[in-house]
């Protein structure tokens, strides 16, 4: 009985309120306009940008420090390929119209330095439709064969995972020309054509193939038919010679992903840059 009489009591004082107007102290709460972060969330985007910018500004020192490294490396690695192409230059082997060449892609398993890799794969597959759509194929690194494997997994006969993980070596080069050549009579071919990333600048490559001849096509060469030389010598230095190539070109397009890295995390510091500024005058 009590309870009842007083939600009766109470019940008018509550319509009453109800009807009442809003007094001057009431709370209003107005949704935030669409399209506008709010204080918060704009402190919060400036401190990951804040945080990008650091890494890319100490990517872009390592890449910097390797650069000159890399260069140096370069130049001793460009006496080798100059006299592996001078062999090719002044012996003119020749190949039958109707062999069949390796096509080998010199890239690496890093990213973050442009389209570096991406050229290299266009280079592949362009000379392949353009020469011979069953060409084998051979890739060092990954991100070379990521790229090629979806238009032409099945030419792919070998691939090289890890190359150049610490600076380039002669030794990896070697033991890679070594497989190729162990793989070259299951594909087929009678020759080699090397598509590498050529350092122009610290700016600017250029994607350039090499051709490397096969020992048959050395040997049947006029210029060496006119001397007595033994198959075995030969044969161990056209294996020499490959090896002194694909350094190079291992060599080269080392250089020019340490600059393109180098470009890339520059170009990304900066952009981060200017974000920080218009979020830093949006956030004041």
């Amino acid at each position: 009985m009590f309870a009842a009489a007083t939600f009766r009591a109470a019940a008018p004082r509550a319509a009453a309120a109800a009807a009442a107007p809003a007094s001057a102290t009431s709370v209003v709460l107005v949704a935030p306009a669409r399209g506008y972060a709010t204080l918060k969330e704009i402190q919060m985007r400036l401190k990951s940008i804040s945080n990008i910018e650091k890494i890319t500004k100490s990517m872009k020192m390592i890449a910097s420090t390797k650069v000159s490294k890399a260069q140096r490396n370069m130049e001793t690695a460009r006496v080798y390929g100059n006299a592996a192409i001078a062999l090719y230059k002044y012996t003119e082997p020749a190949e039958p119209e109707t062999s069949k060449r390796m096509m080998v892609a010199v890239s690496s398993d890093r990213g973050l330095c442009g389209g570096i890799h991406s050229s290299i794969s266009k280079n592949v597959r362009r000379n392949v439709a353009e020469s011979s759509p069953e060409a084998p194929i051979a890739i060092l690194g990954q991100k070379a064969r990521n790229q090629i494997q979806r238009d032409l997994r099945p030419n792919i006969v070998v691939t090289f995972d890890q190359v150049t993980k610490n600076f380039p070596t002669w030794l990896e080069a070697s033991v890679i020309a070594g497989e190729l050549i162990n793989a070259a009579p299951a594909a087929g071919t009678s020759g080699y054509t090397v598509f590498y990333n050529k350092f122009k600048s610290v700016i600017a490559f250029e994607t350039t193939p090499m051709p490397v001849y096969s020992f048959e096509a050395i040997k049947e060469s006029p210029k060496i038919l006119a001397y007595e030389v033994d198959d075995d010598v030969l044969k161990n230095y056209e294996e020499f010679t490959f090896a002194n190539a694909l350094y190079w070109a291992i060599s080269e397009g080392y250089a020019s992903e340490m600059a393109a890295k180098r470009s890339a995390m520059e170009n990304a510091t900066k952009n981060a840059g200017e974000m920080i500024q218009k979020l830093t005058l949006t956030y004041n």
